[in-house]
């Protein structure tokens, strides 16, 4: 069990060590410097979805024989749709930072980066939690070195993310204390989720190639929404690609290597 609330917990504390940027950073992060971290960030999530998620998957339901992929098929679409849903629910952090103009334009824009942020981790909280929950069951090829490997993916993910909550709102005034705190709030929700999924998950095993797909869905949904838009706008572009390969290919060998 301390496995599991460990690797639960691995994520939230790389949100924690990006909000705590904030006590050794003057200025905010410089664009160059956001648009790499974040390329970084949606190389590792795509790796994560791929090694960790979809093939394991695929693999706890071999027993179809040539209609195995189908529950990761289906699983992936309800994550994508969830996701959908949620972008509807919750305001799209693009289009309201854009439309925030004048004396509020600066709390629309620090609210609309707390929430996306926050959507952003449900899904990654989940990931790890039904990956964990894989571990505890002993279903399908799930190892402690591939779980690990994913906490541990998500965790550097998670690092700009808390940078980029934390920096913003010491820049508009708030104190670094209260700037780090909230930067460490926005990563609340993964243990939480994660907690209830490995719950869910470890009731109704048979449907684990589901919920595997599933988050494999919501996390590629947020990577294509809101990653890959941001790291490739504007000028010198290829500084995100080259920091999505690197993700990419540290979480691979990541997976590979613990796996």
């Amino acid at each position: 069990m301390s496995t599991v609330i460990w690797g639960l917990l691995i994520p939230f504390l790389g949100t924690g060590l990006g909000a705590a940027c904030v006590f050794f950073l003057k200025k905010d992060l410089k664009l160059g410097v956001q648009r790499a971290l974040t390329g970084f960030a949606a190389g590792v999530m795509v790796a994560a979805s791929i090694w960790s998620l979809i093939v394991p998957a695929m693999d706890q339901s071999a027993a179809l024989g040539r209609w195995a992929f189908l529950p990761a098929f289906i699983g992936f679409w309800l994550g994508v749709l969830f996701l959908l849903l949620l972008d509807h629910v919750i305001p799209h952090l693009h289009r309201s930072i854009d439309q925030a103009e004048g004396p509020k334009s600066r709390l629309s824009r620090t609210i609309m980066l707390v929430l996306a942020v926050t959507l952003h981790n449900i899904p990654e909280g989940m990931a790890v939690g039904v990956v964990y929950a894989g571990l505890v069951s002993g279903s399908g090829n799930i190892t402690a070195g591939g779980a690990l490997a994913l906490a541990l993916g998500i965790a550097i993910q998670n690092f700009p993310e808390g940078a980029i909550i934390s920096m913003p709102l010491y820049a508009e005034g708030k104190s670094k204390p209260k700037a780090f705190w909230l930067g460490v709030l926005s990563g609340a929700v993964e243990p939480i989720f994660g907690g209830l999924t490995v719950i869910v998950a470890g009731l109704v095993v048979p449907a684990m190639p589901y919920l595997l797909s599933f988050a494999a869905g919501a996390m590629l949904y947020v990577v294509v929404e809101e990653l890959i838009p941001e790291m490739s706008a504007g000028e010198h572009s290829n500084v995100g690609v080259v920091a999505f390969a690197l993700g990419f290919s540290l979480m691979m060998a990541l997976d590979v290597a613990l796996g």
